[in-house]
C-alpha cells in the first residue's frame, strides 16, 4: 500500500510538473539594431529580457537584435509571416518596402512634431494593422517614434537647396521621392553601415534622428547638421497571429497592456532623448544621454519649411498614393478618410 501511494505522487507530481511546464510560453523576439541607439538600449530590450515581470505572465524570452540574428532589417514582416521569430520590433521605413501602407504613418513632412505624429498614426492605425493580418499574419500592437528625422552632411550646406548633386541616405521611399525632387539621390542603406560610408565618401549626407546619429557615431563622420524634422521614423511592434492566437484572451490581454504601456514611454523618451542629442551633437550642455560633439547646426529658414510642409500633398502623398493603390485599391481613400481630413486634404 505504501508502495502503491508513494507512486501515486509520484506520478501526479510529474503530471503537475509536466502541466506547469505546458502552460508556460516560450516567444522568440527579434529587436532593433544593437548600435541604433538609447531607445533600444535602455527601453526595448530590457522590456522584453523582463517581460514575465511586465505582463505577469509565466513567460520566458530570446531576445535578438535584428543585425546580430543576421536578419536584413528590411526583411521584419517576411519574418513575422514565416514564423521564424514570434515578436518583430518593426523598423516602419524599412519594412514599407513590403507593405506600402506603412508609410502612410510617416509621410515626408505628415509628421513634423510628436503631437501631430501621435494623432496621425493613430488615425491610419486600424488600416495598417488589418493589412499586416492580412498580408504577413501578423497583428500589429503598438507603435513609437524613433525620433524626428534630421540631415547629418560632410561638408558645410546651408539648407534644403544644398542638398541638390549630393548622394543622401534615406530610410525609405517617401524619403528618397522628396530629396530626389530636391535634386539628390536618395540611397537607401542599413543604418550599421552608413557612419563607414560618410567616413569613405561613399555617401555625401545622411539623414536619422539626432540620438541614433549620436549613438552610430555619425558626428564623427560629418561636419553639418540641418535640424529640420521631415519624419519622425515610425516604428512598431508585431506578433506572429499563430503565436497570438495561441494564447487565452487573458494572456493577449496581458501581453498587449504591457506592448502598448511600453509603447507610450519611448513615446515621451525619443522626445526627451531628441532635444538632448541635438545639444550632444553640437557640443552644446547639458548633453545627459550622448557623447559630446561639434557639428555646426544650420539655422532652418522658412523657406525649407515651407518645402517640407507643401511635401506631404505635392511629393510624398501623390508619389505613395500610387503604390499604396497598387497594393490596395481602399488605401488612398481610407488614408484621405483618416489623416486626409484632419489635414484638409
Amino acid at each position: 500500500m505504501l508502495k502503491r501511494i508513494a507512486l501515486v505522487t509520484a506520478v501526479s507530481a510529474a503530471l503537475m510538473a509536466s502541466a506547469a511546464h505546458a502552460s508556460s510560453l516560450s516567444i522568440q523576439v527579434l529587436g532593433q539594431p544593437a548600435g541604433s541607439g538609447l531607445i533600444a538600449q535602455q527601453k526595448e530590450q530590457p522590456f522584453f529580457t523582463n517581460l514575465a515581470e511586465h505582463t505577469g505572465l509565466d513567460i520566458s524570452v530570446q531576445y535578438l537584435p535584428v543585425d546580430v540574428a543576421g536578419v536584413p532589417d528590411t526583411d521584419g514582416l517576411r519574418v513575422l509571416r514565416s514564423g521564424l521569430f514570434d515578436i518583430v520590433s518593426l523598423r516602419g521605413p524599412q519594412v514599407s518596402r513590403d507593405e506600402p501602407s506603412i508609410l502612410g504613418l510617416d509621410l515626408i513632412g505628415l509628421n513634423t512634431s510628436f503631437e501631430a505624429g501621435r494623432e496621425h498614426v493613430a488615425a491610419f492605425y486600424d488600416y495598417v494593422d488589418n493589412r499586416l493580418q492580412e498580408r504577413f499574419n501578423a497583428k500589429l500592437l503598438g507603435t513609437w517614434p524613433a525620433g524626428p528625422q534630421v540631415i547629418f552632411c560632410r561638408g558645410d550646406i546651408g539648407g534644403l537647396d544644398d542638398l541638390r548633386g549630393k548622394r543622401v541616405r534615406v530610410g525609405d521611399q517617401s524619403a528618397a521621392n522628396f530629396v530626389g525632387q530636391l535634386g539628390a539621390t536618395g540611397i537607401s542603406m542599413p543604418f550599421g553601415d552608413v557612419q563607414q560610408a560618410l567616413s569613405r565618401g561613399v555617401i555625401d549626407c545622411a539623414i536619422t534622428g539626432p540620438a541614433s546619429a549620436n549613438s552610430g557615431g555619425w558626428p564623427e563622420a560629418t561636419t553639418t547638421v540641418l535640424p529640420i524634422a521631415l519624419q519622425l521614423a515610425i516604428n512598431g511592434y508585431a506578433i506572429n497571429l499563430d503565436t497570438w492566437n495561441s494564447l487565452t484572451e487573458a494572456q493577449q490581454s496581458q501581453l498587449e497592456a504591457a506592448i502598448a504601456e511600453l509603447s507610450n514611454e519611448i513615446w515621451a523618451y525619443s522626445e526627451e532623448l531628441y532635444e538632448d542629442a541635438m545639444r550632444c551633437n553640437a557640443g552644446e550642455t547639458p548633453c545627459e544621454y550622448g557623447n559630446a560633439y561639434s557639428l555646426t547646426e544650420v539655422p532652418v529658414t522658412d523657406e525649407d519649411l515651407a518645402k517640407v510642409a507643401a511635401a506631404v500633398e505635392e511629393v510624398s502623398l501623390p508619389i505613395w498614393a500610387r503604390q499604396c493603390n497598387a497594393a490596395a485599391a481602399d488605401c488612398e481613400a481610407v488614408w484621405r478618410d483618416t489623416v486626409g481630413q484632419k489635414l484638409g486634404l
